[in-house]
């Protein structure tokens, strides 16, 4: 009866949560009164690392209150329900945009030399970037550097819609090993240096203050106005999108990924990804115990297609298969294995043909462990004809010959037990695993170029069994 009474609260207002006291809960509110519940019911936004969600559901205390109104209501005359105050429902308010001049300032080029994020691409991470495919995404993303007070040195994210209005500005601050050491938002930062001074805040900031949601749009959406046909490579961070853009290469063809990110696991929702419709879409979820961001947003997933004409979303799931549990309960994400390899090997490759595969565990006797050099992905819902990866007849037709001998050819072979050796950077543990993978992958994807590699690595191996 009451299954949509108590949800979680909207908007982007926190409280602290009772079992890590980080002001990152969001507590039950009760829809038909407007009331909040217990303090104890709510969730931590902290999921790889708090994991704190306490269900009014799940431990009685709604079925308590629907007892207890079921008692109320026989006590009254003619057994008349109770009279509540119902919550009205309110019209979503225009959102109030980060003062343009204000982040302008977070621009100025003398600052990148303080900048530590930037910095450390330029000279501390084992495989430095040019000078010239760093200022080019500096410029790209429009990310800026925070120069005075106690976030000096910071690198700033800003959520730019694909307008062009600033929806929010988010600072981090990285060591020498572009880990993250502080985590902030320029709006905060900006009010606290008001409110010690006792200055007024200026008028902008009080209303944009006055908001509940304001990261309200994908980090980089900008980009999609400038890359109208472009490819989408989805992630959770600022930081893991800035890595894959340095790493598999500018947006210089309609071919190209554009990579964008959601702000946190939370955040991958349909009003932030609906302006992705009509779009190739390709997730990468960060880790998390038990694989359940991964989950999460694949059911998301498959609720968002259905409302996406023409969209198409594709998962990777390579690092949820390949990477251990330490990750996982760490919630490490494709940047923090990009960070470790020589980006120049990407750049040769597109995106399905190289992605990095976790470190083995404690006495494994190889540096990586390879068991498919391509990521496997996962489709979820069609494309329709003229969208991205729309085969032609004659591919089609060619593939179907191609995939039948092969699947014989396998069929018949005998196969080995060992490793085989694919090329110089890529080895198959499990033949058997290897084959029956690709086989799938091709024939979901007939004629899809992109998926040709998989077409042309079962052919690589028949040619490396018949030696």
């Amino acid at each position: 009866m009451y299954k949509h009474r108590y949800n979680l609260e909207k908007g982007s207002k926190k409280h602290y949560c009772p079992d890590c006291n980080k002001k990152t809960f969001v507590l039950y509110i009760d829809t038909e009164t407007g009331d909040y519940l217990p303090k104890q019911y709510g969730r931590c936004d902290r999921e790889s690392k708090c994991l704190y969600h306490l269900n009014p559901y799940l431990d009685g205390y709604a079925k308590a209150i629907w007892v207890q109104e079921q008692g109320e209501r026989s006590n009254l005359p003619n057994n008349r329900k109770p009279q509540r105050k119902k919550a009205l429902p309110q019209p979503s308010p225009e959102p109030v945009f980060f003062d343009f001049d204000t982040f302008n300032q977070t621009l100025k080029a003398n600052c990148y030399e303080q900048n530590t994020f930037i910095q450390n691409l330029l000279l501390s991470i084992p495989y430095p970037f040019d000078t010239q495919a760093v200022t080019r995404v500096i410029e790209l993303y429009r990310l800026g550097t925070v120069a005075n007070g106690y976030r000096a040195g910071a690198i700033t994210f800003p959520f730019i819609d694909i307008k062009g209005n600033v929806r929010a500005v988010q600072v981090k601050q990285f060591d020498e090993q572009n880990h993250t050491t502080g985590t902030d938002f320029l709006h905060a930062i900006i009010e606290k240096h008001h409110t010690r001074n006792n200055k007024p805040l200026p008028e902008w900031l009080e209303a944009y203050i006055k908001q509940d949601k304001r990261v309200s749009c994908l980090f980089g959406e900008h980009l999609l106005g400038k890359y109208p046909q472009s490819p989408v490579a989805l992630v959770e961070a600022p930081k893991t999108a800035i890595y894959g853009t340095l790493y598999f290469g500018l947006p210089k063809t309609p071919e190209s990924f554009i990579w964008l990110a959601v702000y946190n696991k939370s955040s991958f929702s349909f009003d932030k990804l609906k302006v992705l419709q009509g779009r190739f879409v390709c997730v990468f979820p960060d880790l998390s115990k038990d694989g359940n961001t991964y989950k999460e947003w694949e059911i998301k997933a498959k609720d968002y297609v259905s409302r996406l004409p023409g969209t198409r979303f594709i998962f990777s799931d390579l690092l949820e298969q390949l990477a251990r549990e330490r990750d996982k309960s760490e919630g490490k994400d494709l940047a923090d294995y990009l960070i470790k390899q020589d980006w120049r090997q990407f750049r040769k490759r597109n995106i399905q043909e190289l992605t990095p595969h976790p470190e083995p565990e404690k006495g494994d006797a190889q540096k990586f462990i390879i068991v498919d050099p391509f990521s496997p992905f996962k489709k979820i819902g069609k494309t329709k004809t003229g969208q991205i990866g729309h085969p032609k007849k004659e591919k089609c037709q060619s593939w179907n010959r191609e995939i039948s001998d092969l699947e014989s050819y396998y069929a018949n072979v005998k196969l080995p037990s060992q490793p085989v050796k694919l090329d110089k950077s890529s080895t198959i543990i499990d033949c058997s695993k290897f084959i029956e993978k690709h086989l799938s992958t091709v024939k979901a994807n007939i004629g899809n170029k992109t998926f040709f590699p998989y077409l042309k690595r079962l052919h690589e191996l028949k040619r490396n069994l018949n030696y």
